[in-house]
């Protein structure tokens, strides 16, 4: 994932290594069968970008980005 995002962003990955650590850490992983947030803590993450619970609805397209935005501001 690191090499991906490297590659992609090209000389500023160290500047969104945080955002790929979170991504890594809330990943499905299967040898663990769980996120390894959610192995370590219990629980999955909940970031405060995205407060929905998992199934409550998709979230997709334009309007989670406008919804995260008004959030945000």
């Amino acid at each position: 994932m690191l090499r991906a995002c490297a590659m992609d962003l090209g000389g500023s990955w160290d500047k969104h290594l945080p955002l790929v650590e979170f991504s890594y850490n809330n990943s499905y992983h299967t040898s663990i069968g769980v996120a390894p947030f959610e192995a370590l803590y219990g629980r999955k993450c909940r970031s405060p970008l995205c407060w929905a619970d998992a199934g409550d609805r998709q979230l997709a397209g334009p309007e989670i980005v406008q919804e995260t935005t008004d959030k945000i501001a």
